[in-house]
């Protein structure tokens, strides 16, 4: 047996790219930032803010709830499990790249001012993409 799962809480670092596929289902991507804040250890050394990245991929009804309710700036938690993907850059050589394919999109930060709709319940909506 094995597991892999990834649940992350973090602000979004630029709007989202939703993008329609065919019949047309919608893919979203986005970065997400996770910060470890600093700290002072017992022994007194001083462990600086750490920020990671996050290559987020979502589809379908997760991607559309995306594409409707999450900004740049904006608190989400998200759900899903790693895939890595391989390309070959314009020299040849052969790149990794890490995602999270999230299949639950909740976000935790306030509505934007000026609006008045909510989101609806995000752990209703998703569904994750059969791959």
């Amino acid at each position: 047996m094995s597991l892999n799962k990834v649940m992350l809480i973090g602000n979004v670092g630029k709007d989202p790219e939703v993008r329609y596929v065919e019949q047309g289902v919608a893919v979203a991507k986005f970065p997400l930032a996770t910060t470890e804040n600093a700290r002072t250890l017992q022994n007194g050394t001083q462990v600086p803010e750490r920020t990671e990245w996050h290559n987020i991929v979502t589809w379908r009804r997760p991607a559309e709830y995306v594409e409707k309710y999450v900004h740049k700036g904006d608190r989400l938690f998200i759900e899903g499990q790693l895939r890595t993907r391989t390309y070959d850059d314009r020299n040849g050589i052969t790149r990794y790249v890490v995602e999270v394919w999230a299949d639950r999109v909740e976000v935790l930060s306030s509505p934007r001012q000026g609006t008045t709709e909510q989101p609806s319940d995000p752990a209703a909506d998703t569904t994750a993409a059969p791959f």
